[in-house]
């Protein structure tokens, strides 16, 4: 199975997380963090600025890696670089997303996910503060 390595921009203000819905693909309308692809020569965290200035316009600052997940898609093995990142300005501007939401811990299970990116909620509802199930 064809393995595919990508980087996640957890995107925290507050008590809050950032998350896109996706508007394109076998997986459109599902929620998901930012990022996309590691390119070849470039680290995980090159990819995820670079990303994230294509994605949404915005310039961050990766705080700390959060975990890195591996899920097994139908056509592909997904292995996800997850970081905690801080917005370097105010404005987002969604490029590729149908939708954005800042979603609090009370709130993350309330969207339909991505498999993979599920897997992380109970490791931001820890970061957030909260143990909602």
């Amino acid at each position: 199975m064809k393995t595919i390595e990508v980087v996640a921009a957890i995107i925290r203000k507050g008590d809050k997380i950032f998350a896109t819905q996706r508007g394109y693909g076998d997986w459109k309308d599902y929620w998901e963090y930012p990022g996309g692809k590691v390119e070849p020569g470039e680290t995980p965290e090159q990819a995820l600025l670079r990303e994230i200035r294509e994605e949404l316009d915005a310039d961050i600052r990766i705080d700390k890696h959060l975990c890195t997940e591996d899920w097994d898609y139908p056509a592909f093995h997904l292995h996800m670089h997850c970081y905690i990142c801080s917005l370097l300005g105010e404005s987002l501007h969604l490029n590729e997303h149908e939708a954005a939401r800042w979603l609090g811990a009370a709130d993350l299970r309330g969207v339909s996910w991505l498999p993979a990116d599920f897997q992380i909620i109970p490791l931001l509802e820890q970061e957030l503060g909260g143990q909602h199930k």
